[in-house]
């Protein structure tokens, strides 16, 4: 049985994500099945709008299969690794460049790949029960689907921040920085739902929404004080160290994550920001078949995802004694 439900009407075309037990976390069926969808509503005249929900209030998509890729990693499965990134991105790229409104509605976590499926869209609604983040580093990964050409774009230091430690926002926070269109509150979102499927035209659904609740504000003066800059990683730690509760507060959230990822992510933003779309799409893709044959992811995802432990022991353990040629390596230079 597939994990996502597809239907038309009143010119409006709907996915379903339902694999609640997994937060839909998008395995390879499901990349399987949005794909031949999105495309063939591509070209039909029947559809005038797509949207994306849920079918659990637990979470919009909770990011990819990473236990499903470490059981390929172990394998030495190289081409069950290549094919799902492959075709994640391919999905990726389409909805980035839809030609229909691709209206996305956020009501729960959307973290990884759940961002891949929906920031790439032109209409992003997120709820107060939205948590968006970016959380790859952790498990000896990078932030991948497209996000190191979107995060650099964000305002200054606001993507390095969130690839580099994994931070999570909030609501109406999501707007705030970019990664979301509109705000509305939880309660309505069904009705916003129900709207765009009757044909309401997609911007008065939109404004009768009534909006979410204030996010606190960001910090985003000091997020741009220590990673708006072009600082090497471990001078951004040492200054968050060295800063104030918030400063030592982050620094804490990256020391929890592969030093080897941190210098990956950091180049891979870096680089994204002078490449296009397409070309970050073909860097990560290099990057994802690399990082997933090393130590560290295989040790971060059963810390975080299969053990649950939260006790990864990366090697090496400290960034100073990370190999360059290594991060080369992995991203492609």
């Amino acid at each position: 049985m597939s994990a996502i439900e597809s239907a038309v009407s009143g010119g409006v075309g709907e996915i379903v994500l339902n694999r609640p037990t997994a937060l839909n976390a998008l395995d390879q069926s499901m990349i399987d099945d949005m794909l031949p969808v999105l495309r063939e509503w591509a070209d039909d005249p029947a559809v005038e709008t797509v949207l994306v929900t849920s079918g659990t209030d637990r979470a919009f998509c909770a990011g990819g299969d990473i236990r499903a890729i470490r059981d390929s990693a172990l394998a030495q499965d190289a081409a069950a690794i290549t094919r799902y990134f492959s075709s994640e991105y391919t999905l990726d790229q389409l909805i980035a460049n839809y030609p229909k409104p691709y209206v996305a509605l956020i009501d729960g976590a959307a973290m990884g790949g759940g961002l891949g499926i929906s920031v790439h869209g032109e209409v992003r609604v997120v709820t107060e029960k939205a948590l968006i983040a970016m959380p790859e580093t952790a498990i000896g990964f990078f932030p991948d689907i497209g996000s190191t050409y979107f995060l650099p774009r964000l305002p200054a230091g606001v993507g390095k921040w969130l690839g580099l430690t994994g931070a999570r926002i909030r609501g109406a926070q999501a707007v705030q920085v970019g990664l979301a269109t509109h705000a509305v509150a939880s309660e309505a979102i069904g009705d916003l739902a129900a709207a765009i499927r009757a044909g309401t035209p997609l911007g008065e659904a939109l404004a009768a929404a009534p909006p979410a609740p204030p996010a606190d504000d960001l910090p985003l003066r000091s997020i741009a004080d220590y990673f708006g800059g072009n600082d090497p990683v471990p001078a951004i730690i040492g200054g968050l160290r060295g800063g104030d509760d918030w400063a030592r507060e982050t620094a804490a959230l990256m020391d929890n994550c592969s030093p080897t990822s941190l210098l990956v992510t950091a180049e891979m933003i870096d680089l994204g920001s002078g490449s296009s779309l397409d070309q970050c799409f073909d860097r990560e893709l290099h990057a994802a078949e690399q990082i997933t044959a090393t130590h560290d992811f295989a040790e971060g995802v059963r810390a975080v995802l299969v053990d649950k432990d939260r006790d990864p022991h990366f090697q090496p353990a400290s960034i100073d004694d990370v190999d360059p040629a290594v991060v080369r390596r992995i991203v492609g230079e």
